[in-house]
């Protein structure tokens, strides 16, 4: 499967767009739309050059099929275009949770995946953070979207 517009919509909404190289909630270099490498693997680097906006496009289009995989791969059964596109935009943000792909896997009661989705991955540097909270609901929302 492809991420959707709505899908990509959602991650750049949380993701925001930064021309200029910034350690993000985990202190880690990103930059453009939450990107924290380059096509070809290379790290975003603080003394990293700005970036047009069209520029945060392009790298964002580069590594979105990255996280694509990553779901496409882990998740052995169906899922819905809203469910993948949740999948990724959390994948995207986290690298992914082997965790909550076994809870998909194992066909999960829809409670048990939702209070996963909103209560993990909440935080940076031992710290809840509203952004996280709302990212976390709003993937879990339309998880289970129709």
């Amino acid at each position: 499967m492809k991420t959707s517009q709505k899908g990509i919509n959602l991650i750049v909404s949380f993701e925001g767009f930064s021309a200029k190289p910034y350690l993000d909630s985990a202190g880690i270099p990103t930059i453009g739309y939450g990107n924290t490498y380059y096509p070809g693997g290379k790290k975003v680097n603080m003394t990293d050059p700005a970036i047009t906006k069209e520029k945060g496009v392009e790298l964002f289009s580069a590594v979105l099929p990255t996280y694509e995989k990553i779901v496409n791969s882990k998740v052995k059964i169906s899922l819905t275009q809203n469910q993948f596109d949740a999948l990724v935009s959390h994948t995207y943000n986290t690298g992914g949770s082997d965790t909550l792909f076994s809870l998909i896997n194992k066909k999960s009661r829809g409670e048990a995946i939702r209070n996963w989705f909103t209560t993990k991955y909440i935080t940076a540097g031992g710290k809840f953070l509203n952004g996280l909270i709302r990212r976390r609901k709003t993937e879990a929302d339309l998880f289970f979207a129709k």
